[in-house]
């Protein structure tokens, strides 16, 4: 089982970037896919969710307008899209597979796997 976080790098305030979760060695279909971020000295922080096998969706008011979740199943990846990106969006991303119900998706505790962590870096 393995969750392969990418995409991150430097970029300017009110710019974008894209990052990509790739899931191997476990079938999806009954897991949600998380995002969170965690910023140096902070907790892990929720930022969107989705239902691999109907795509509902949630996400945090903090990246709302701005942060899209999707997903593709040929690729078995998700991808979050970060628009308008703004300087406290700095952090290490995180993807993360699991089992949350509709109270817990935000709760990293309800999420068995997680990737490497990729860093994000928003210039101002």
């Amino acid at each position: 089982v393995q969750l392969q976080a990418s995409g991150g790098g430097l970029v300017q305030a009110g710019g974008y970037l894209r990052l990509s979760c790739a899931a191997s060695g476990f079938n999806l279909d009954d897991y949600t896919i998380g995002w969170f971020r965690q910023a140096p000295g902070t907790e892990r922080e929720f930022v969107l969710s989705i239902r691999w096998s109907g795509g509902n969706t949630a996400c945090a008011d903090s990246v709302k307008g701005r942060f899209t979740i999707s997903r593709d199943f040929a690729k078995n990846t998700v991808y979050l899209q970060m628009n308008m990106v703004k300087p406290a969006d700095t952090a290490v991303y995180y993807c993360a597979a699991g089992h949350p119900i509709s109270s817990t998706y935000h709760d990293p505790s309800a999420y068995y796997y997680w990737g490497q962590g990729t860093q994000v870096t928003v210039s101002s």
